[in-house]
């Protein structure tokens, strides 16, 4: 019988690590990342905002599963030469398309040290839960919730308000449903929101169990906020027939233009009929940090839940996004499973009462709240403040240069950082959609789409902390210019930057 012995496990061992062999040249290299990433960033105006993936590189990406190894320099040169160019763009200040944040080379770095200490934020006791638990108790104060508030770290919004919305459902139903599904107390349960709230709410509703019929979408009022006496009146409707209403999803911040639902007022309407009230902030719960758009928040510190995306105005890179339950007792009943292989322990790795992952449906989670504590840290509240309140005032200066040019018109009310406008034409909505592409094949900026009132609508939504008034008349130039070539009013001359034909 073969024996194995120390010697051979050891050069096993050896064989195995997935190690550098050579650690000077791998920090040669890593370096050389390092300052490319940088020079990427630092750099970011001479290149194009977007472009199109030629058909030859995408072709590069149905290779075959790599069986052998590579030599990591020639990786990289391929990431350089085939992703790196052709990346999504909200990076760069000409980026005005879909909520993105800009991120920033703080970021960068943090979740680079994340990476190197490779920690799972499902539990136990060790530090990088503790700087979880310090964001959360930052945006505790932030939101004035109570000390019994509780937060995770999520991928993003979208999911954050499915979270929401379990919890909410285990509030109105008990713990027991976890076991017993909804059955037919939960198959009478409904939920309001507006008709301008994200789709990920109707997505929720349909994960969550209670289909999308379950979901009453309600009118808006001229400023596109939810209409509140339509809420009250369909919530007695349904009470009326035998529904139970247990939800209400306001929105700080709707996709469309970024209108905010009038919070105080729903706040209240909750508490009469005891109802969940829920906050889909994604972007705009986090102008709680501007003195200046604070103020437009009144009611959030009143609300059940909130989700929000530190990746949007908070500037951290992708992915941060956040849930925060006002009652932590409620949050945990949701979620928490016990488990052997997850018990509490007095003292040791295993200590700790609460985990994360009896907050959420994650067991396995990576370090997020580093480079948002990061963020925070290095910036301060008042800084990146004064970013978001620095695209608002880009909101409202694109809206002027509308105003003031006859071939552009605006489509709906600037409520924060989005505008919706389209250039003037006989067919407006063909014309427009062609806009669009042509703007963002050109390099020189990448606004996206909407549909307002069935008109189709080139949407410019201003997130980024580098964009500046430059980046502004570029795009508004680039539109007359394409809306000319389109319509046959003759050509624009438009200088776009040095990589955009590329």
């Amino acid at each position: 019988m073969n024996e194995t012995t120390r010697d051979d496990v050891q050069q096993a061992a050896g064989r195995a690590s997935l190690d550098p062999q050579d650690w000077s040249a791998f920090r040669a290299l890593a370096h050389r990342m390092l300052d490319d990433t940088i020079d990427s960033i630092a750099n970011v105006r001479e290149r194009a905002v977007w472009r199109p993936i030629p058909d030859r590189v995408r072709a590069q990406f149905h290779a075959d599963v790599p069986r052998d190894a590579a030599d990591l320099g020639e990786v990289y040169r391929e990431f350089a030469s085939a992703i790196a160019p052709y990346a999504t763009g909200n990076v760069h200040p000409g980026f005005m398309g879909w909520v993105h944040g800009g991120g920033t080379a703080v970021g960068m770095l943090a979740e680079m040290l994340a990476a190197g200490l490779n920690a799972n934020l499902g539990g136990r006791d060790h530090m990088p839960i503790e700087v979880e638990r310090q964001v959360v108790e930052w945006m505790r104060r932030l939101y004035g919730f109570p000390q019994t508030a509780s937060g995770i770290f999520v991928t993003g919004t979208s999911m954050a308000n499915l979270m929401a919305i379990v919890v909410a459902r285990t509030a109105a139903l008990g713990a027991l449903a976890r076991q017993h599904g909804i059955g037919h107390d939960g198959a009478l349960l409904t939920a309001y929101t507006s008709k301008a709230a994200h789709g990920c709410i109707s997505r929720a509703m349909d994960i969550a169990g209670f289909g999308t019929d379950a979901l009453r979408k309600i009118d808006v009022d001229a400023d596109h906020r939810i209409d509140v006496a339509a809420l009250r009146a369909q919530i007695a409707i349904d009470r009326e027939i035998g529904f139970r209403p247990f939800l209400v999803v306001a929105s700080a911040g709707t996709v469309d233009i970024g209108a905010l639902d009038d919070l105080t007022e729903l706040a209240a309407l909750c508490r009469e009929e005891n109802i969940w009230f829920h906050v889909d902030g994604a972007f705009g719960a986090l102008a709680i940090m501007s003195p200046a758009l604070a103020p437009r928040l009144a009611g959030i510190e009143l609300a059940d839940s909130i989700a929000l995306d530190f990746h949007k105005w908070g500037q951290v890179p992708y992915d941060a996004g956040f849930l925060m339950v006002r009652d932590g007792e409620r949050h945990r009943e949701a979620f928490a499973q016990p488990a052997a292989y997850l018990r509490r322990e007095a003292r040791g790795l295993a200590a700790g009462a609460v985990w994360p992952c009896d907050l959420g449906p994650d067991l396995s989670r990576g370090f997020r709240a580093l480079k948002t504590w990061f963020t925070l840290k290095t910036f301060g509240t008042d800084r990146l403040g004064a970013a978001i309140a620095r695209t608002c005032e880009l909101a409202r200066y694109l809206e002027a240069r509308i105003a003031a040019e006859p071939r552009l018109e605006l489509l709906a009310p600037v409520n924060l950082n989005i505008v919706c406008f389209r250039y003037r034409a006989a067919d407006a909505d063909a014309i427009n959609r062609e806009i669009v592409a042509d703007v963002q094949e050109s390099g020189i900026a990448a606004p996206s789409s909407t549909t307002i009132d069935g008109r189709f609508a080139i949407r410019a939504a201003i997130v980024n902390h580098r964009t500046d008034v430059a980046d502004i008349d570029a795009l508004v130039a680039a539109v007359l210019d394409f809306g000319a070539r389109r319509s046959g009013d003759g050509l624009i001359e438009t200088e776009a930057p040095p990589l955009a034909a590329q």
